[in-house]
């Protein structure tokens, strides 16, 4: 067993196909299935189901995933502490990000810093909803990633994090709306509405809001991406819950953003799965995020 055969099942499984790991990977298509065939005999399980042009985990394979991505992990984490040795001339770092204010407003300027600090570092950036950063650090995908802190032990035990940044969730209504006259709104007024749900940013901490209050929202619209909330709520398709800090600074008259009632506060932080396994490229980014953070860079 190999950690390139452990990298071509973690990938396989990822894009569900041995042609796109392949082209991923930079290598033969021949190669991929070569190696997936050579770990399953030495394992002696079928780690894929073959479906024509697609393949998906069998059992066993899901069961065995999360342990390759955990060796294949260690293995990064051994590689830069090697780098580390030599002053973080080389390396890796995969960082998760979700959201307009993540990889918009908090990201480039973090990333900005370290790339002047560690030239040599080489950076990844995945980008997806809030509840798939964290999957991707349960998973080792990523070394570092953007998430909304909570307030719970779980939370708080699960990960190691750090805090950065503040805002508070807002309502957002078409101009035309009855609710803008306003100062704030109550989470109950808007469930008599076609409520939006934004993916893009805080859908975990919104939907979290209705649960805990033993409300349900009458969600019509399901939207990956804030742009396509804002025009939603444009047309008066609907109301929205969003991060203030999301909202793009050129004002639109189409719609109007109002505070909820009581405020529902938000902070996004950096987490890594376990700081004392974290690798030395992901600690110098959280170093210096917290340290941008104390001088107020990110406000």
């Amino acid at each position: 067993m190999t950690l390139t055969q452990l990298e071509i099942f973690s990938l396989v499984a990822e894009l569900q196909g041995f042609t796109s790991a392949a082209h991923r990977l930079g290598i033969s298509q021949s190669a991929v299935p070569h190696a997936i065939k050579a770990l399953e005999q030495e394992l002696g399980v079928e780690l894929f189901r073959r479906h024509q042009s697609l393949v998906e985990l069998s059992d066993i394979g899901a069961q065995l995933l999360g342990r390759a991505r955990a060796m294949l992990g260690l293995a990064a984490t051994l590689q830069q502490e090697a780098a580390d040795a030599r002053g973080m001339k080389r390396g890796t770092l995969r960082i998760g990000s979700f959201g307009p204010t993540a990889s918009v407003r908090l990201l480039p300027t973090i990333l900005s810093h370290f790339r002047q600090a560690y030239p040599g570092i080489e950076v990844h950036v995945d980008e997806g909803p809030d509840r798939q950063v964290i999957q991707w650090l349960d998973e080792r995908r990523v070394d570092v990633g953007f998430v909304v802190l909570a307030d719970t032990p779980t939370d708080s035990e699960r990960f190691d994090t750090v805090a950065l940044f503040e805002d508070q969730l807002v309502v957002l209504l078409p101009a035309t709306h009855a609710l803008v006259a306003s100062t704030s709104v109550p989470l109950q007024a808007l469930c008599d509405d076609p409520f939006i749900l934004t993916e893009a940013g805080s859908s975990e901490l919104v939907m979290r809001l209705f649960s805990d209050a033993r409300l349900r929202p009458n969600v019509r619209y399901r939207c990956a991406q804030l742009l396509s909330t804002l025009e939603a709520v444009s047309r008066g398709d609907g109301l929205s819950i969003v991060a203030q800090a999301s909202l793009p600074e050129r004002v639109d008259s189409r719609y109007v953003a109002r505070p909820l009632s009581p405020p529902v506060p938000r902070r996004i932080g950096l987490a890594v799965l376990d700081r004392r396994q974290a690798s030395p490229a992901a600690l110098a980014f959280l170093t210096l995020a917290q340290g941008l953070q104390h001088t107020g860079t990110h406000r």
